[in-house]
Protein backbone atom coordinates (compact mmCIF):
# COMPACT_ATOMS: atom_id res chain seq x y z
CA UNK A 1 0.00 0.00 0.00
CA UNK A 2 3.09 2.41 0.57
CA UNK A 3 4.24 1.98 -2.44
CA UNK A 4 1.11 2.83 -4.35
CA UNK A 5 0.61 5.75 -2.21
CA UNK A 6 3.89 6.86 -2.81
CA UNK A 7 3.39 6.29 -6.66
CA UNK A 8 0.05 8.39 -6.61
CA UNK A 9 1.88 11.48 -4.73
CA UNK A 10 4.43 11.21 -7.49
CA UNK A 11 1.65 11.54 -10.32
CA UNK A 12 0.29 14.29 -8.03
CA UNK A 13 2.98 16.71 -8.01
CA UNK A 14 3.41 15.88 -11.99
CA UNK A 15 0.32 16.56 -12.54
CA UNK A 16 0.56 20.09 -9.82
CA UNK A 17 3.09 21.24 -11.68
CA UNK A 18 1.73 21.11 -15.18
CA UNK A 19 -1.14 23.02 -13.22
CA UNK A 20 1.07 25.70 -12.42
CA UNK A 21 3.11 25.99 -15.60
CA UNK A 22 -0.82 26.09 -17.83
CA UNK A 23 -2.17 29.01 -15.53
CA UNK A 24 -2.32 32.33 -16.59
CA UNK A 25 -0.09 34.20 -14.28
CA UNK A 26 3.36 35.35 -14.93
CA UNK A 27 6.11 32.91 -14.65
CA UNK A 28 9.23 34.21 -13.19
CA UNK A 29 8.04 38.39 -13.66
CA UNK A 30 11.63 40.55 -12.38
CA UNK A 31 13.58 38.55 -14.25
CA UNK A 32 14.42 41.41 -16.32
CA UNK A 33 12.37 43.76 -17.68
CA UNK A 34 10.42 43.10 -20.99
CA UNK A 35 8.20 46.43 -22.66
CA UNK A 36 6.08 44.65 -24.66
CA UNK A 37 2.39 44.01 -23.55
CA UNK A 38 3.01 40.44 -23.66
CA UNK A 39 5.76 37.86 -24.11
CA UNK A 40 6.45 34.17 -23.60
CA UNK A 41 9.63 32.09 -23.17
CA UNK A 42 9.51 28.13 -23.98
CA UNK A 43 11.62 25.24 -24.31
CA UNK A 44 10.89 23.55 -27.59
CA UNK A 45 11.60 19.76 -26.77
CA UNK A 46 9.16 19.77 -24.22
CA UNK A 47 6.97 22.77 -24.15
CA UNK A 48 8.36 24.08 -20.59
CA UNK A 49 7.56 28.16 -20.40
CA UNK A 50 10.33 29.44 -18.56
CA UNK A 51 9.08 33.00 -18.71
CA UNK A 52 5.77 34.77 -19.11
CA UNK A 53 4.05 38.55 -18.85
CA UNK A 54 0.70 38.56 -19.72
CA UNK A 55 0.69 34.87 -21.64
CA UNK A 56 -2.94 34.84 -22.01
CA UNK A 57 -3.76 38.22 -23.39
CA UNK A 58 -6.02 38.57 -26.60
CA UNK A 59 -3.63 40.43 -29.07
CA UNK A 60 -3.08 41.12 -32.77
CA UNK A 61 -1.13 38.96 -33.80
CA UNK A 62 -0.15 40.47 -37.23
CA UNK A 63 2.00 38.72 -39.55
CA UNK A 64 3.25 36.00 -37.03
CA UNK A 65 -0.50 34.20 -38.10
CA UNK A 66 1.60 33.27 -41.13
CA UNK A 67 3.01 30.79 -38.56
CA UNK A 68 -0.03 28.79 -38.71
CA UNK A 69 -0.19 28.66 -42.57
CA UNK A 70 3.24 27.40 -42.45
CA UNK A 71 2.85 24.84 -40.48
CA UNK A 72 -0.32 23.31 -42.59
CA UNK A 73 2.02 24.12 -45.50
CA UNK A 74 4.92 21.68 -44.12
CA UNK A 75 2.23 19.27 -42.98
CA UNK A 76 0.98 19.02 -46.43
CA UNK A 77 3.87 18.12 -47.94
CA UNK A 78 4.60 16.04 -45.48
CA UNK A 79 1.72 13.56 -46.17
CA UNK A 80 2.48 14.33 -50.16
CA UNK A 81 -0.70 16.25 -50.67
CA UNK A 82 1.44 18.64 -52.24
CA UNK A 83 5.20 18.84 -52.98
CA UNK A 84 7.80 21.99 -53.36
CA UNK A 85 7.82 21.57 -57.43
CA UNK A 86 4.27 22.37 -57.64
CA UNK A 87 3.53 24.78 -59.99
CA UNK A 88 0.84 27.24 -58.78
CA UNK A 89 -0.90 30.13 -60.50
CA UNK A 90 -1.67 33.27 -58.53
CA UNK A 91 -5.63 34.18 -58.44
CA UNK A 92 -6.84 37.51 -58.22
CA UNK A 93 -7.34 37.12 -54.74
CA UNK A 94 -3.49 36.30 -53.75
CA UNK A 95 -2.57 39.00 -56.32
CA UNK A 96 -4.69 41.74 -54.36
CA UNK A 97 -3.69 41.18 -50.96
CA UNK A 98 -1.22 43.97 -50.70
CA UNK A 99 1.16 45.35 -47.57
CA UNK A 100 4.57 42.98 -47.61
CA UNK A 101 4.58 41.29 -51.04
CA UNK A 102 5.82 39.79 -53.96
CA UNK A 103 3.86 41.92 -56.14
CA UNK A 104 2.44 38.33 -57.56
CA UNK A 105 0.38 39.41 -60.85
CA UNK A 106 -2.75 37.56 -61.41
CA UNK A 107 -2.33 33.97 -63.48
CA UNK A 108 1.44 34.32 -62.55
CA UNK A 109 3.05 30.83 -61.89
CA UNK A 110 5.50 30.01 -59.32
CA UNK A 111 6.75 27.15 -57.52
CA UNK A 112 5.89 26.18 -53.78
CA UNK A 113 9.62 26.05 -53.10
CA UNK A 114 9.21 29.75 -54.16
CA UNK A 115 6.20 30.78 -52.45
CA UNK A 116 7.08 29.47 -49.33
CA UNK A 117 10.55 30.98 -49.35
CA UNK A 118 8.87 34.47 -50.12
CA UNK A 119 6.51 33.72 -47.48
CA UNK A 120 8.58 32.56 -44.06
CA UNK A 121 11.63 34.57 -45.49
CA UNK A 122 9.94 38.81 -46.66
CA UNK A 123 6.56 37.63 -44.92
CA UNK A 124 4.80 37.83 -48.53
CA UNK A 125 1.11 37.87 -48.33
CA UNK A 126 0.36 37.62 -51.70
CA UNK A 127 2.96 34.26 -51.55
CA UNK A 128 1.14 33.12 -48.18
CA UNK A 129 -2.59 33.53 -49.73
CA UNK A 130 -1.59 31.53 -52.80
CA UNK A 131 -0.08 29.02 -50.68
CA UNK A 132 -2.71 28.39 -48.59
CA UNK A 133 -5.41 28.68 -51.58
CA UNK A 134 -3.32 25.94 -53.18
CA UNK A 135 -3.76 23.31 -50.72
CA UNK A 136 -7.50 24.31 -49.87
CA UNK A 137 -8.74 25.60 -53.02
CA UNK A 138 -9.90 29.33 -51.48
CA UNK A 139 -8.54 31.02 -48.69
CA UNK A 140 -12.08 30.76 -46.34
CA UNK A 141 -10.95 26.88 -46.59
CA UNK A 142 -7.47 27.26 -45.55
CA UNK A 143 -8.47 30.03 -42.42
CA UNK A 144 -10.85 26.56 -41.80
CA UNK A 145 -8.27 25.01 -41.48
CA UNK A 146 -6.25 26.82 -39.92
CA UNK A 147 -8.94 27.47 -37.05
CA UNK A 148 -9.01 23.86 -36.92
CA UNK A 149 -5.34 23.05 -36.14
CA UNK A 150 -5.55 25.42 -33.44
CA UNK A 151 -8.05 23.69 -31.70
CA UNK A 152 -6.15 20.58 -31.99
CA UNK A 153 -3.04 22.01 -30.68
CA UNK A 154 -4.65 23.31 -27.34
CA UNK A 155 -4.85 27.05 -29.04
CA UNK A 156 -7.87 28.23 -26.57
CA UNK A 157 -7.53 32.02 -26.88
CA UNK A 158 -6.71 32.01 -30.91
CA UNK A 159 -8.86 32.69 -33.86
CA UNK A 160 -7.85 33.35 -37.34
CA UNK A 161 -9.70 35.18 -39.80
CA UNK A 162 -7.27 35.20 -42.57
CA UNK A 163 -4.33 33.31 -43.27
CA UNK A 164 -1.81 36.71 -43.34
CA UNK A 165 -2.46 38.41 -40.32
CA UNK A 166 -3.74 41.48 -42.47
CA UNK A 167 -5.99 43.65 -39.79
CA UNK A 168 -6.94 46.27 -41.66
CA UNK A 169 -11.07 44.84 -41.88
CA UNK A 170 -10.89 42.03 -39.07
CA UNK A 171 -12.78 42.14 -36.52
CA UNK A 172 -12.45 38.95 -34.38
CA UNK A 173 -8.34 37.79 -35.30
CA UNK A 174 -6.52 37.65 -32.46
CA UNK A 175 -4.12 35.44 -30.27
CA UNK A 176 -2.11 35.03 -27.27
CA UNK A 177 2.01 35.05 -26.47
CA UNK A 178 1.66 30.97 -24.86
CA UNK A 179 -0.54 29.73 -27.89
CA UNK A 180 1.93 31.55 -30.58
CA UNK A 181 4.28 29.65 -28.46
CA UNK A 182 2.74 26.30 -29.13
CA UNK A 183 2.44 26.51 -32.89
CA UNK A 184 5.62 28.12 -33.32
CA UNK A 185 7.00 24.64 -31.11
CA UNK A 186 4.97 22.86 -33.41
CA UNK A 187 6.25 24.80 -36.93
CA UNK A 188 9.92 23.49 -35.69
CA UNK A 189 9.26 20.05 -35.47
CA UNK A 190 9.68 20.15 -39.13
CA UNK A 191 13.49 20.34 -39.23
CA UNK A 192 12.62 21.67 -42.90
CA UNK A 193 11.27 25.10 -42.63
CA UNK A 194 15.12 25.77 -41.02
CA UNK A 195 16.01 25.98 -44.79
CA UNK A 196 13.53 28.27 -45.59
CA UNK A 197 13.68 30.82 -42.24
CA UNK A 198 17.20 30.58 -41.73
CA UNK A 199 17.60 32.72 -45.16
CA UNK A 200 19.04 36.11 -44.51
CA UNK A 201 18.67 37.28 -48.05
CA UNK A 202 17.78 35.36 -51.34
CA UNK A 203 15.78 36.33 -54.90
CA UNK A 204 13.46 35.19 -56.87
CA UNK A 205 12.51 35.44 -60.68
CA UNK A 206 15.86 35.12 -61.60
CA UNK A 207 17.45 37.82 -59.49
CA UNK A 208 15.17 40.22 -60.32
CA UNK A 209 12.95 40.64 -56.61
CA UNK A 210 14.86 40.18 -53.76
CA UNK A 211 14.06 39.03 -50.10
CA UNK A 212 15.46 40.01 -47.18
CA UNK A 213 14.06 38.73 -43.79
CA UNK A 214 12.09 40.71 -42.02
CA UNK A 215 13.72 39.02 -38.69
CA UNK A 216 17.18 40.57 -38.02
CA UNK A 217 17.85 38.01 -35.26
CA UNK A 218 18.63 35.62 -38.54
CA UNK A 219 22.26 37.56 -38.98
CA UNK A 220 23.02 38.97 -35.77
CA UNK A 221 21.80 36.47 -33.10
CA UNK A 222 23.94 33.91 -32.19
CA UNK A 223 22.20 30.20 -33.05
CA UNK A 224 19.14 32.04 -34.61
CA UNK A 225 16.97 29.84 -36.59
CA UNK A 226 13.91 31.62 -36.95
CA UNK A 227 10.73 32.61 -36.93
CA UNK A 228 8.60 35.06 -37.64
CA UNK A 229 7.90 38.68 -37.24
CA UNK A 230 4.72 40.77 -37.93
CA UNK A 231 3.64 44.56 -37.59
CA UNK A 232 0.38 46.31 -38.26
CA UNK A 233 -1.24 49.43 -36.24
CA UNK A 234 -3.45 47.49 -34.42
CA UNK A 235 -1.13 44.87 -33.23
CA UNK A 236 2.26 47.17 -33.00
CA UNK A 237 5.77 44.82 -33.06
CA UNK A 238 5.52 41.68 -32.80
CA UNK A 239 7.82 38.84 -33.33
CA UNK A 240 8.27 34.82 -32.24
CA UNK A 241 12.09 34.50 -32.34
CA UNK A 242 13.78 30.86 -32.06
CA UNK A 243 17.32 30.06 -31.51
CA UNK A 244 19.09 26.46 -30.51
CA UNK A 245 22.62 26.61 -28.59
CA UNK A 246 24.02 23.53 -27.57
CA UNK A 247 21.04 20.79 -26.79
CA UNK A 248 18.74 23.38 -26.23
CA UNK A 249 16.27 25.37 -28.94
CA UNK A 250 14.06 28.16 -27.31
CA UNK A 251 11.18 30.00 -28.55
CA UNK A 252 10.56 34.04 -27.66
CA UNK A 253 7.41 35.78 -28.48
CA UNK A 254 6.20 39.47 -28.16
CA UNK A 255 2.90 40.85 -28.89
CA UNK A 256 2.36 44.63 -28.60
CA UNK A 257 5.96 46.52 -29.13
CA UNK A 258 5.91 50.19 -29.42
CA UNK A 259 8.86 50.03 -31.67
CA UNK A 260 11.04 46.99 -34.06
CA UNK A 261 13.74 47.89 -31.94
CA UNK A 262 11.92 47.00 -28.40
CA UNK A 263 10.58 43.91 -29.87
CA UNK A 264 14.42 42.76 -30.84
CA UNK A 265 15.78 43.52 -27.45
CA UNK A 266 12.69 42.14 -25.52
CA UNK A 267 13.35 38.63 -27.64
CA UNK A 268 17.45 38.42 -27.53
CA UNK A 269 16.62 39.70 -23.31
CA UNK A 270 14.37 36.11 -23.27
CA UNK A 271 16.66 34.00 -25.76
CA UNK A 272 20.20 35.44 -23.25
CA UNK A 273 18.09 34.47 -19.67
CA UNK A 274 17.19 31.18 -20.96
CA UNK A 275 20.88 30.17 -22.15
CA UNK A 276 21.82 31.39 -19.19
CA UNK A 277 20.04 29.86 -16.21
CA UNK A 278 18.91 26.81 -18.01
CA UNK A 279 19.81 23.42 -20.15
CA UNK A 280 18.19 20.27 -21.17
CA UNK A 281 19.02 17.19 -18.72
CA UNK A 282 18.06 13.75 -20.12
CA UNK A 283 16.88 11.34 -17.21
CA UNK A 284 18.77 8.30 -17.10
CA UNK A 285 17.69 5.43 -14.06
CA UNK A 286 20.63 4.32 -12.19
CA UNK A 287 20.21 0.25 -12.76
CA UNK A 288 21.65 -0.46 -9.22
CA UNK A 289 19.01 0.91 -7.59
CA UNK A 290 16.58 -1.46 -9.80
CA UNK A 291 15.83 -4.98 -8.37
CA UNK A 292 14.17 -7.93 -9.83
CA UNK A 293 10.19 -8.44 -9.66
CA UNK A 294 9.30 -11.74 -8.33
CA UNK A 295 6.51 -13.80 -10.35
CA UNK A 296 4.17 -15.56 -8.44
CA UNK A 297 2.54 -18.32 -10.10
CA UNK A 298 4.50 -17.97 -13.16
CA UNK A 299 6.64 -20.23 -15.47
CA UNK A 300 9.09 -17.98 -14.25
CA UNK A 301 10.58 -16.91 -11.21
CA UNK A 302 11.36 -13.17 -11.36
CA UNK A 303 11.59 -10.82 -14.43
CA UNK A 304 14.18 -7.71 -14.49
CA UNK A 305 12.65 -4.43 -15.20
CA UNK A 306 13.31 -3.00 -18.21
CA UNK A 307 13.96 0.65 -18.46
CA UNK A 308 11.07 2.91 -20.12
CA UNK A 309 11.66 5.88 -22.85
CA UNK A 310 11.90 9.46 -21.05
CA UNK A 311 11.69 12.88 -22.67
CA UNK A 312 14.31 15.16 -22.13
CA UNK A 313 13.45 17.92 -19.36
CA UNK A 314 14.46 21.46 -18.89
CA UNK A 315 16.54 22.15 -15.40
CA UNK A 316 18.37 24.90 -13.80
CA UNK A 317 22.12 25.10 -14.61
CA UNK A 318 24.27 23.83 -12.06
CA UNK A 319 21.21 21.31 -10.93
CA UNK A 320 22.15 18.00 -12.20
CA UNK A 321 24.13 17.01 -9.75
CA UNK A 322 21.57 17.29 -6.90
CA UNK A 323 18.94 15.39 -8.83
CA UNK A 324 18.21 12.34 -6.80
CA UNK A 325 16.38 9.06 -7.94
CA UNK A 326 13.56 7.04 -6.19
CA UNK A 327 12.26 3.79 -7.08
CA UNK A 328 8.90 2.80 -6.55
CA UNK A 329 8.82 -1.39 -7.46
CA UNK A 330 6.47 -3.79 -6.99
CA UNK A 331 8.46 -6.65 -4.76
CA UNK A 332 6.19 -9.14 -6.47
CA UNK A 333 3.51 -9.55 -9.42
CA UNK A 334 1.14 -12.36 -10.28
CA UNK A 335 1.21 -14.20 -13.51
CA UNK A 336 0.23 -13.85 -16.15
CA UNK A 337 2.53 -10.67 -16.90
CA UNK A 338 3.13 -8.64 -20.52
CA UNK A 339 5.76 -7.69 -22.08
CA UNK A 340 5.73 -3.92 -21.24
CA UNK A 341 3.41 -4.31 -18.18
CA UNK A 342 4.31 -1.63 -15.78
CA UNK A 343 6.29 -2.54 -12.67
CA UNK A 344 7.15 0.38 -10.81
CA UNK A 345 8.43 3.68 -11.71
CA UNK A 346 12.30 5.84 -11.14
CA UNK A 347 11.36 9.51 -10.17
CA UNK A 348 13.77 12.16 -10.51
CA UNK A 349 13.07 14.91 -7.73
CA UNK A 350 15.34 18.38 -6.90
CA UNK A 351 14.01 19.63 -3.60
CA UNK A 352 11.52 17.60 -2.86
CA UNK A 353 9.41 18.31 -6.76
CA UNK A 354 9.09 15.54 -8.58
CA UNK A 355 10.99 16.71 -12.63
CA UNK A 356 10.12 13.59 -14.58
CA UNK A 357 9.26 9.94 -13.97
CA UNK A 358 10.55 6.85 -15.92
CA UNK A 359 8.52 3.76 -16.09
CA UNK A 360 9.51 0.53 -15.73
CA UNK A 361 8.24 -2.35 -17.33
CA UNK A 362 8.52 -5.73 -17.72
CA UNK A 363 11.04 -7.16 -20.64
CA UNK A 364 9.09 -10.40 -21.09
CA UNK A 365 6.28 -11.74 -20.42
CA UNK A 366 5.53 -14.56 -18.18
CA UNK A 367 2.69 -17.28 -18.38
CA UNK A 368 0.96 -18.43 -15.82
CA UNK A 369 1.54 -22.28 -14.72
CA UNK A 370 -1.45 -24.63 -15.54
CA UNK A 371 -2.23 -28.21 -14.33
CA UNK A 372 -0.80 -29.44 -17.64
CA UNK A 373 2.66 -27.32 -16.98
CA UNK A 374 2.88 -28.56 -13.22
CA UNK A 375 2.57 -32.13 -14.58
CA UNK A 376 4.72 -31.62 -17.22
CA UNK A 377 7.43 -30.48 -14.89
CA UNK A 378 6.49 -33.64 -12.57
CA UNK A 379 6.72 -36.23 -15.44
CA UNK A 380 10.48 -34.69 -16.62
CA UNK A 381 11.43 -35.44 -12.48
CA UNK A 382 9.99 -38.91 -12.22
CA UNK A 383 11.27 -39.93 -16.15
CA UNK A 384 14.85 -38.97 -15.27
CA UNK A 385 14.55 -41.68 -12.05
Amino acid sequence: MKKIISVFLCAVLVMSAAVTASAGEDINAGAFEVTAKSAVLMELSGGQILYAKNPDEKLWPASITKIMSLLLVMEALDDGRISLDDVVTASKNASHKGGSEIWLEEGEQMTVHELLKAAAVASANDACTALGEHIAGDEAAFVVMMNERAKELGMTNTNFENCTGLDDTAVNHYSTARDIAVMSRELMKHEKIKEYTTIWMDTLRDGKTELVNTNRLIRFYEGATGLKTGTTSKAGYCISATAQRDSMELVAVVLGSDNSDDRFEDAKKMLNWGFANYSVYQPQADASLITDVGVLYGTVNKITPAVGETEPIVIKKGTEKEITQRVDLSIDVEAPVEKGQKLGTVCFEYNGEVLAQCPLVSAEGAQRKSVFYVFSLLWSVFAKK
